[in-house]
């Protein structure tokens, strides 16, 4: 304020002195005149005066004021404009803060474990890596904190050397050589599997919903003895009055739809209780206690044999109903028949047969209600028996055919749509097929083994 009185006074001096001629007035101290004039009396008409030439040196410090005050502006408009951008580039800061420590991570695994490294992970890591390098800019434009930004920078450079390191050390490996080792440890999996031996149900988990379709009733399955190349699965809807079996490549066919073969039988089923072994279907025929034995392959019935004393079309189904009455299975010990008898009050009975002729091998008589049961299947050469068929349903009674001897269980499994129509067991792949009122659904389970080592 100072400044700008001085600047202004000697314009005030001019006015005052325009305004009132008449007056006299000296001029300050260090003030000079530099014009006069008098009248014809004498009176003093104009004059005027300046400060001295050293005065004017606080005009140099109003500029400097001025260039001041604009430097602060700038920089107040840099601030915000660095605020701005710091709002915006704190996004990249915390991607790049995440993604270091991913890949610290990362790199922990590597150390553990360098050669279990693959080259699927090389580029994984150098894509992560390329990630980075443009944030290694945003952080630089901050200089806040140099020192970090420097560290994660050499940090970076000090992991890419080690990538490299791996690389190298496993690039030098033959990987034709590391296949063959794959292959040899995958075929002593498959030995070590092979010595299982059979076990006893201990556990059901799931289900898995393959595929939701037909009606209330019905049965699918796949082959137990077919090759591992072979995944063909079959599908026969309802529970009587027809004839069409669909076949199905695979198992994403069958979830897709797509069939491949459809074939008509030359008998009507009953019941929903039939099995595909070693390329044929097995089922019982309609209205009658005969078991038909129908080959894939030649579209023709291989043997029909008629299962003395058997109960048949709802004499002793399961709880449902449906014609169920007779049960085909099969398990890792062969392949087997569930049904009832008058002889045996009505109770199960398990019979096993031979799968190319139909005989019955050997014949066990059990004290459990077939009306009572609301599934059953074979594992290992014991009878499980669920005891329902709804909700709440769990395996109830399990019989060796072993021992002869029963026992009372309590094995819970989800039975998720509320009605279980179909319940078999496929040995090789160790799971349930189930129809589950019109969804197709797998069970697994869980047996306790015994190994057998070579020393045994």
């Amino acid at each position: 304020m100072r400044v700008l009185l001085s600047v202004l006074y000697p314009v005030l001096s001019l006015t005052i002195f325009g305004l009132y001629p008449s007056m006299t007035i000296g001029p300050k101290e260090g003030w000079q005149v530099y014009s006069s004039a008098q009248d014809a009396d004498g009176r003093c008409i104009c004059t005027v005066v300046a400060p001295e030439q050293s005065l004017c040196s606080r005009d140099a410090k109003s500029r400097q004021l001025r260039q001041l005050l604009e430097k602060v502006h700038n920089m107040s408009q840099s601030i915000e404009v660095l605020n701005l951008r710091t709002q915006r580039d704190f996004q990249y800061v915390m991607k790049m803060e995440n993604q270091m420590k991913g890949l610290r991570t990362k790199f922990r695994q590597i150390e553990d474990d360098r050669k279990s490294i693959i080259a699927r992970n090389f580029q994984e890591l150098n894509d992560k890596m390329d990630e980075l390098k443009p944030l290694i800019p945003v952080l630089e434009q901050y200089k806040m904190d140099a020192a970090v930004i420097s560290l994660f920078k050499e940090e970076i450079k000090n992991l890419s050397a080690v990538l490299t390191s791996i690389q190298e050390e496993l690039g030098a490996f033959d990987y034709d050589e590391l296949y063959q080792r794959v292959l040899r440890l995958d075929n002593r999996l498959r030995s070590c599997m092979g010595k299982l031996t059979c076990g006893k149900l201990m556990k059901i988990t799931g289900p898995v919903t393959i595929k939701t379709s037909g009606t209330r009733f019905g049965a699918w399955m796949t082959d137990p003895l077919a090759s591992t190349r072979n995944n063909r699965v079959w599908y026969m809807d309802s529970y009587t009055n027809s004839k069409i079996v669909r076949e199905y490549k695979t198992m994403d066919d069958f979830v897709a739809g797509v069939v491949s073969r459809t074939y008509s039988l030359p008998f009507k089923w009953e019941g929903t209780n039939h099995m595909v072994y070693n390329g044929s279907l097995y089922y019982n025929k309609y209205q009658s206690n005969i078991i038909v034995k129908y080959s894939f392959e030649t579209g023709s019935v291989l043997a029909q044999r008629a299962l003395e004393f058997a109960g048949f079309h709802n004499m002793y189904p399961y709880t449902w109903g449906g014609f169920s009455d007779i049960d085909v299975m099969a398990d890792e010990l062969g392949m087997w028949v569930v049904y009832a008898t008058n002889q045996n009050a009505g109770n199960v009975v398990v019979s096993q047969i031979d799968p190319d002729t139909l005989h019955v091998l050997k014949t066990w008589n059990t004290e459990y209600s077939k009306r009572n049961a609301g599934e059953s299947f074979m594992i290992c050469g014991t009878l499980y028996i669920t005891n329902s068929h709804l909700s709440g349903a769990k395996v109830y009674y399990a019989y060796s055919t072993k021992t002869s001897t029963y026992e009372y269980i309590d094995i819970p499994f989800h039975n998720q749509y509320f009605h279980i129509s179909m319940l078999d067991y496929n040995a090789k792949e160790r799971a349930l097929y189930a129809w589950n009122n019109g969804h197709q659904v797998i069970f697994n389970v869980t047996l306790f083994h015994v190994i057998k080592t070579d020393d045994d």
